[in-house]
């Protein structure tokens, strides 16, 4: 089959050479008649050789590089490759794994299925086209899971109007495209959770802190715990159920707040030792008591999406750890995170660093984090690795 072509400029086909998964529209010498958003287009240097296959959109990223082979695009090519994730997450552990039922299927540009995410929570998966090519492909997908998954997939939601708008323009609804049913439990190490598919943030979950949410079980017997940007409880259930003394939720949600409150309960929890508050964070932690907790936990949303906001994003995250290394009790724990993809480890550790300084406290790393392995990086394209946290003993 014949795909429209794109001509690289001279000597711009190095990052390509390199397997790095996108082409900007910088580099792009010219295009085929009549390419449009979300086609299959290949990929020429200036000297006519062909360098890969892609989804084209007209943007600052003009391509997004799904196979580096010169190839018919079938359903069976799009189908083997989620085959491909799918043996992946058996490696990990994942598939019919007796305590843990949820977990990333498809994470983009680390499964070579750039623009696509598609989670898995117990036996519904949930779809999130970020491009408008995925998007277009979407009952290819679904078609795809239900041969992997046969009876142990009960429902596909494509949830992609919020990142699909926000990434091309494009204005659609999201849908049940086979199935249905909102109400879903999740088991993740063990732990319950109940999941908004539809209206919760994201797919419902963040799955990519699951190995995380473990770390906590290590340090939190017998502490006052404050789980920041709580969302729906994640850390907070883990450290309750190991123990915790008290753990405070805070949230500027209250929706999110009331999910918490659930997911205690859900896991057997004595609901007198979690509290679920929804305020302010930055204010929160400013006003609190010194020393009213023995472990802080600091999960912000993003700070920055694009390198115009990273300066900002470090000073952020600069002056929220500030305060929370000023605010925690001698010998306290502080779990402290950036999903920020723009900002590098390095440079966040950097802002951790001069919080420390500011603090005036003595702060030692214990370990460096990062996203769960389902989640996995693409070694071409190290702005792939977008989730960068740290263990602190803070005396």
């Amino acid at each position: 089959m014949l795909y429209p072509k794109i001509i690289l400029k001279p000597g711009k086909e190095l990052p390509v050479l390199r397997f790095h998964p996108w082409i900007f529209s910088g580099a792009i010498s010219s295009v085929s008649e009549n390419l449009t958003d979300g086609d299959i287009a290949e990929v020429f240097s200036s000297k006519g050789k062909y360098l890969a296959t892609g989804h084209f959109q007209n943007s600052s990223i003009a391509v997004k590089i799904f196979t580096y082979k010169q190839q018919e695009i079938s359903n069976d090519f799009w189908y083997n490759r989620l085959a491909q994730a799918y043996a992946l997450r058996r490696k990990l552990n994942l598939v019919s794994n007796p305590v843990t039922n949820c977990y990333r299927l498809v994470h983009n540009e680390g499964d070579l299925l750039p623009g696509l995410i598609i989670d898995i929570y117990d036996e519904t998966a949930v779809i999130q086209a970020h491009s408008t090519g995925m998007h277009r492909l979407r009952e290819t997908i679904s078609d795809a899971l239900s041969r992997l998954y046969g009876i142990h997939l009960k429902g596909i939601y494509d949830k992609s109007a919020e990142s699909l708008y926000k990434n091309s323009g494009i204005k659609t609804e999201n849908c049940w495209l086979s199935g249905g049913g909102n109400d879903v439990i999740a088991v993740e190490n063990g732990c319950k959770f109940s999941i908004d598919i539809e209206g919760g943030q994201k797919t419902g979950f963040f799955l990519d802190q699951r190995e995380n949410r473990a770390k906590t079980a290590r340090y939190a017997e017998g502490k006052k715990v404050l789980n920041m940007f709580s969302y729906t409880g994640g850390f907070s259930v883990y450290a309750l159920k190991a123990g915790a003394q008290l753990v405070e939720s805070v949230d500027s949600s209250a929706p999110a707040c009331r999910l918490a409150e659930r997911n205690v309960s859900l896991n057997g929890i004595d609901s007198s030792r979690h509290r679920a508050i929804s305020a302010d964070a930055r204010k929160y932690l400013e006003n609190m008591e010194q020393a009213a907790f023995d472990m802080i936990i600091l999960d912000p949303p993003a700070f920055a999406k694009n390198t115009a906001s990273r300066h900002n994003a470090i000073r952020g995250y600069s002056a929220l750890n500030t305060i929370a290394l000023q605010k925690i009790a001698a010998g306290g724990i502080l779990f402290t995170f950036s999903c920020s993809q723009v900002v590098t480890r390095e440079q966040f550790n950097a802002a951790v660093a001069a919080a420390a300084i500011e603090s005036g406290r003595r702060v030692q790393i214990l370990e460096q984090l990062g996203q769960a392995g389902d989640h996995p990086v693409n070694i071409f394209q190290p702005e792939s690795e977008y989730l960068k946290g740290l263990i602190l003993s803070v005396e």
